[in-house]
């Protein structure tokens, strides 16, 4: 844990100093250091420890390690909702848009989570490949209606998924994740029995419906938010707890503060690189996660046969 922290500080620290303006050397560059910077930086450390964690969450309520934000369409559907309010009410202040997003990802991830309940699936690989569809099909109502309402280009800004334009005034939202992580330490083994079935979490005298919820609640709480002020960070929730769990074994409540540190370090060196490959100009974020998703996808799926 030692050294996951020390790489993590340094990490953190480099993305602090790194980018083209240059904060030591000019004459403003504390003025600057504050204003960007520190905003940008803290930032990646909430959304990738944030959205990391809620991966874990997802795959132990589905019992399936191929799952996470992204894979299910919970993306889709925040975006769903951020489109709504941006048509019916563009003016609304940052807040009334989190809370759409929120609500709608919400929505989204229990008819995805229905849909598991009424369907049996063979394969747990095909668990996201539905997830994927469904989010498609939300993707697509979402362009339909952008298109009709020249909404296109502001929805595309949106999912971006890059840290380019996060600065002081626009960071502050995601400190509402802060209580998500802490809310899933502490929900830490009741997401661990109801991993375990229906059947195990109401012999123990747990609620599985309630937790269920909770975690629906938590996922799409962290997504929504992420997702209004960061954009789309793809199959960083699917990287980084296979990846632990590889490791570590799949203890829930050992292996969060890994998830944390390990989601941290994937989204801030993912985004060093875009800052520096092609210099002065940037490569969004969510692109690099999408290649590397795509690889440990991949690897995930030909492991398992």
């Amino acid at each position: 844990m030692a050294i996951g922290l020390l790489v993590t500080a340094a990490l953190v620290v480099t993305s602090l100093f790194v980018g083209e303006y240059d904060v030591l050397g000019a004459e403003d560059g504390a003025q600057m250091f504050g204003i960007t910077r520190i905003p940008r930086t803290v930032a990646l450390v909430l959304s990738g420890a944030a959205m990391a964690m809620c991966g874990l969450v997802m795959q132990m309520i589905t019992q399936n390690r191929f799952v996470e934000p992204t894979t299910t369409g919970t993306t889709e559907w925040a975006g769903l909702g951020l489109l709504a309010v941006m048509i019916l009410a563009p003016d609304s202040p940052l807040v009334v848009k989190m809370i759409a997003a929120v609500v709608s990802a919400f929505i989204g991830t229990m008819i995805f989570f229905a849909f598991l309940q009424r369907v049996t699936l063979r394969s747990s690989i095909i668990v996201p490949i539905v997830g994927i569809m469904l989010g498609g099909v939300v993707g697509a109502v979402s362009t339909f209606f952008a298109l009709q309402t020249n909404m296109l280009q502001s929805l595309g800004i949106w999912f971006a998924g890059s840290f380019t334009g996060i600065i002081q005034g626009q960071w502050e939202p995601l400190l509402v994740v802060v209580i998500v992580v802490v809310a899933v330490f502490i929900a830490a083994d009741r997401f661990t029995a109801a991993g375990l079935g229906e059947e195990f979490a109401t012999n123990i005298g747990l609620n599985y419906h309630m937790v269920v919820l909770l975690g629906t609640g938590l996922i799409a709480i962290a997504t929504g938010i992420v997702t209004v002020v960061v954009g789309n960070l793809p199959f960083l929730g699917l990287i980084v707890p296979n990846i632990v769990s590889m490791f570590r074994g799949d203890d829930l409540r050992s292996n969060l503060p890994w998830v944390a540190l390990v989601g941290i370090c994937t989204v801030t060196v993912c985004d060093l690189i875009g800052r520096t490959i092609i210099s002065p100009f940037e490569v969004p974020v969510s692109l690099l996660l999408s290649v590397v998703g795509a690889i440990v996808f991949i690897a995930l799926i030909v492991r398992r046969r």
